[in-house]
């Protein structure tokens, strides 16, 4: 008999695969005599690499030798060449559509995930939008899993499986963390300006943590040249900083590194995800999308999402669109104090 293989496509964007983690993880768990491939791009890998045993992993180079009509035929004939015999697009975007239509016609079972994008239009739209929640993003990959014949029940905590990773492997970058000391990573980018809290603000959200805990080290992450400048800065003025953007090399050792945060704070950005998959709770700080979109992180809980309620929120799913009133108030009348509180509730609560 035929041993089942189910390939899984998901190509980015960062926090939507590793919203895919938990479910993958949950399926490999449920059903151990399926052989399971995620294909997505090289960034990945740490992801899956060690989730399962039935797990693997594909790298495609759709920049590369796999762009374009001819590089998308030589990526489904390697893919043909494994032998899946079902297939999940949980991107629908149009390379996985092209993929997916050539796998329908060499007649695989091919399921592909619903995006509710008329739901998440009305819900961004101006003027009445009736907030009811939309099925999260895990929600909807379990879906496409339904469908094609796998049911299951996410169970997740960690894809550590002692619950934290290798702090060694840190070293020299990363001192040893002191019994007595709190752990608070802050992440204050993220991809788009409707979802950037103001750096001024966020620099005074530090100096109150710091002030009320004068033994804490705060890590920041994320970010690109331009915003490393900022948090360097930032560094070299609060000694209990420590910017690890463009220090530590790997996604693997930045999830090493969440593993042993007390709490992180985030946008919604992709570092609200890598922290939701190694168990550390999160402040998630929200101005043009919104949570009721289907995209907190995974086990996370809205009590500690800090946001102000507008009618014109949310504005985008994304957070790609530009302020229709010009001024950002979603971000900008969020008082710093406000996520100063949330993170110590959560440090109370350790």
């Amino acid at each position: 008999m035929k041993t089942e293989h189910l390939l899984i496509m998901r190509l980015s964007a960062m926090g939507d695969v590793a919203m895919l983690v938990p479910v993958t993880f949950s399926l490999a768990r449920q059903y151990p005599n399926l052989r399971i491939t995620v294909l997505s791009k090289p960034f990945a890998r740490p992801f899956f690499e060690n989730i399962s045993d039935n797990v693997g992993f594909m790298e495609t180079d759709i920049n590369g030798e796999e762009s374009g009509l001819h590089g998308l035929n030589v990526l489904y004939r390697r893919l043909s060449a494994k032998h899946f015999t079902a297939v999940a697009d949980m991107h629908d975007v149009l390379r996985t559509k092209y993929l997916r239509m050539r796998f329908t016609i060499d007649q695989y079972r091919v399921e592909h995930i619903d995006k509710h994008r008329t739901d998440r239009q009305r819900l961004c739209r101006l003027g009445y939008k009736g907030m009811s929640p939309l099925p999260s993003a895990f929600d909807n990959y379990a879906d496409v899993l339904a469908r094609l014949g796998y049911p299951i029940e996410c169970s997740f905590r960690s894809i550590f499986p002692e619950q934290r990773g290798e702090i060694r492997s840190l070293a020299p970058a990363i001192p040893e963390k002191k019994s007595f000391q709190q752990w608070i990573g802050i992440a204050p980018f993220a991809a788009h300006t409707g979802k950037i809290y103001p750096p001024d603000k966020m620099e005074t959200v530090i100096d109150i943590i710091t002030q009320r805990h004068p033994n804490s080290r705060i890590f920041l992450f994320g970010g690109g040249r331009k915003e490393q400048e900022i948090m360097n800065g930032w560094a070299e003025k609060n000694k209990q900083c420590i910017c690890v953007a463009g220090t530590l090399k790997g996604l693997d050792k930045e999830l090493s590194l969440m593993s042993y945060l007390d709490v992180m704070v985030s946008m919604d950005s992709a570092n609200m995800h890598l922290a939701s998959l190694v168990a550390t709770p999160v402040v998630s700080v929200w101005g043009a999308t919104h949570p009721c979109a289907g995209f907190m992180g995974w086990g996370q809980s809205e009590e500690n999402a800090v946001q102000v309620d507008l009618p014109c929120r949310p504005c985008s799913v994304f957070g790609k669109k530009a302020c229709h009133r010009g001024d950002y108030a979603c971000l900008n009348r969020i008082e710093p104090v406000e996520i100063a509180d949330k993170v110590e509730s959560i440090l109370m609560r350790k």
